[in-house]
C-alpha cells in the first residue's frame, strides 16, 4: 500500500467522530474547488498542493467527485516540466487520485526524469536543484512519487544513506543536515519512508515524537515552539502508530486541541493564529481525527 493510499484509509474513518459535521467538512471541500477542476489555495487561486488534499479529501469522506475536469486540468501541466520539486511530486499524487489509467506509461517516465533532475548528490531529493545533500521532507516526497505512478524506485541505498545522516543521536531526524535538532515532520517522514523499505524504528524514535506532545494536546513542531500545530499533530499521530505506539494516553488531549481548531464553517485551522481555513489543514484534521478514532 503506498503512503498516499496508508493515509487515505486512515482518514476515512474520521466520520466516526466528526458525525453530523462530516456533511460541513464535504461542504468546505466542495467550496474550494474551482471550475477549472482543480482546487484553491490560500489566495484563492488553482493550485497542484491544495488539489491533492481537496481529491483526497473528499475521497476520505466518500463524497462523489467528477475527476474528468481534474484530469483535463492536470493535462495541462504535460510532464510537469515548469513546475518546481514540491508541485511535480504533487502532480504524480494528483493523477494517482484521479486514476493512473488515465496517464499514458510514457508520460510517468518523462516525469520521473523531470523529478530526477531535482536529486542531490547523496541520493536523497531537495526542493532546491544541485544541492550536494538531500532533506527528510525531499526524501519522502521522492519516494512517494514513485509510489504513486507505479514506478520502480531508482537507487534505494542512495536514498537511505542520505536519510541515515539526518539522524540525530536523540533519535529524531533533522531535515537538513547543518541543523542540529530535530523536527517532529522530519521525524514522522523517515519513520513512514523508512517503515516502507521494511525497516522497525526504534523505540527511542516514538519516546521521541511523544516527547514532543503539548500540554495543550497537539504536538509542536521543534523542541522551544511556542504552539502546537495540525500539520506536526497528525503526522506525530500517523508516525506512533505505523510503530504501534499506545495512543491511549494522549487521546483526551489531542481530541480537544483538534476541536481547537475546528470551525463551523467545515474545516481546521492550522494553529491557534492561522484565521485562514484551507484543504491541506482540514484534511490533516480528517488524518488526525482518523488515527484518535482507531
Amino acid at each position: 500500500m503506498s503512503f498516499r493510499l496508508e493515509m487515505l484509509q486512515v482518514a476515512r474513518v474520521a466520520p466516526k467522530m466528526l458525525g453530523e459535521a462530516t456533511e460541513l467538512v464535504a461542504a468546505f471541500l466542495r467550496s474550494r474547488q474551482h471550475v477549472s477542476g482543480a482546487f484553491l489555495d490560500r489566495d484563492d487561486k488553482p493550485d497542484l498542493y491544495y488539489t491533492v488534499f481537496g481529491i483526497e479529501g473528499l475521497q476520505a469522506l466518500r463524497c462523489d467527485l467528477d475527476l474528468a475536469p481534474i484530469g483535463t486540468w492536470l493535462d495541462t501541466y504535460e510532464a510537469g516540466a515548469s513546475l518546481d520539486f514540491v508541485h511535480l511530486c504533487c502532480l504524480a499524487r494528483c493523477w494517482a487520485g484521479v486514476g493512473l489509467e488515465k496517464l499514458p506509461m510514457v508520460r510517468r517516465e518523462a516525469m520521473a526524469f523531470e523529478l530526477e533532475k531535482w536529486r542531490s548528490a547523496d541520493g536523497g531529493y531537495h526542493v532546491a536543484k544541485g544541492r550536494d545533500v538531500g532533506s527528510a521532507y525531499g526524501a519522502l516526497l521522492g519516494f512517494s512519487f514513485y509510489e504513486d505512478l507505479q514506478l520502480p524506485f531508482p537507487g534505494v541505498e542512495r536514498l537511505i544513506e542520505s536519510m541515515q545522516a539526518l539522524r540525530l543521536a536523540d533519535g529524531a531526524w533533522a531535515n537538513e543536515r547543518f541543523l542540529p535538532a530535530g523536527t517532529t515532520p522530519s521525524t514522522a517522514a523517515a519513520t513512514s519512508l523508512y517503515r516502507r523499505l521494511g525497516w522497525e524504528p526504534e523505540v527511542r524514535v516514538a519516546q521521541w515524537i511523544l516527547g514532543m506532545q503539548h500540554e495543550a494536546g497537539g504536538f509542536i513542531a521543534f523542541k522551544g515552539s511556542p504552539m502546537p500545530d495540525l500539520l506536526s499533530t497528525a503526522v506525530a499521530l500517523h508516525g506512533l502508530q505505523g510503530m504501534q505506539a499506545n495512543l491511549d494516553p494522549l487521546r483526551e488531549r489531542c481530541l480537544d486541541y483538534i476541536d481547537s481548531l475546528w470551525s463551523a464553517a467545515g474545516g481546521f485551522h492550522g494553529n491557534w493564529a492561522d484565521n485562514t481555513l484551507d484543504c491541506e489543514y482540514t484534511y490533516y484534521g480528517l488524518l488526525a481525527l482518523g488515527h484518535l478514532a482507531v
